[in-house]
């Protein structure tokens, strides 16, 4: 049986309509989360563009590298998607996507974040800079200097989540002795173990006094 109400000007609406999509949108979310993984994966692209059909946009302003950006966005993206899938800074690496590894550090108003731990909404109004932020046009930003000449990396994809914690690591005032950078640098994995001469990097960087 149709519900039917009125609001504050008399005006009548039958309400079977909405809760007739809630029920749609529940059960798909329930199936969702009932379904087996096989079958999840076998009808990913379908899933996607269906929890994409029910999910409204949320605005959001955001300064990343110098840039002002006013977007609409799906509340679920992450900070991390937002950069390498909406903006192209694909600098910024996605590694666990679980804020184990550290390949996704980026710095947000200051301080270092794991972006793929953070949702990009909860970054209104926020500065951002990422790896492509941090040179000067042509001159890289010391860190970017000192890892090159401390071979500082190998396979270099966790590289850009690394310097950005250096920097940060450097600005808090955890690089006092090479101990407390492998102990403030620990949330950063490198698979390739170039650890040593991470850490001489960044002991380059805070002795030379040359960060900006």
């Amino acid at each position: 049986m149709a519900v039917k109400k009125t609001n504050k000007n008399n005006e009548v609406h039958d309400d079977s309509n909405s809760r007739r999509d809630f029920i749609k949108k529940s059960g798909l979310f329930t199936a969702l989360a009932l379904a087996p993984p096989s079958l999840v994966m076998a009808s990913e692209s379908k899933w996607d563009e269906k929890i994409a059909s029910y999910l409204e946009t949320v605005p959001l302003s955001i300064e990343i590298n110098g840039t002002k950006h006013n977007l609409n966005i799906e509340p679920r993206t992450t900070l991390l998607d937002l950069l390498r899938e909406q903006l192209q800074l694909t600098g910024t690496k996605k590694g666990c996507d679980h804020g184990q590894c550290g390949a996704c550090t980026v710095h947000v108003n200051g301080e270092r974040i794991l972006s793929c731990l953070s949702l990009a909404t909860m970054q209104q109004n926020a500065q951002v800079v990422t790896i492509e932020g941090l040179s000067k046009g042509k001159k890289l930003h010391p860190m970017q200097e000192a890892f090159i000449k401390n071979d500082g990396f190998q396979c270099g994809y966790c590289t850009p989540g690394q310097i950005m914690s250096g920097i940060a690591c450097i600005k808090e005032g955890h690089a006092n002795n090479r101990d407390e950078i492998k102990e403030y640098m620990s949330g950063n994995i490198c698979r390739c173990g170039a650890y040593h001469n991470i850490v001489d990097a960044i002991m380059e960087v805070k002795e030379g006094g040359k960060l900006i």
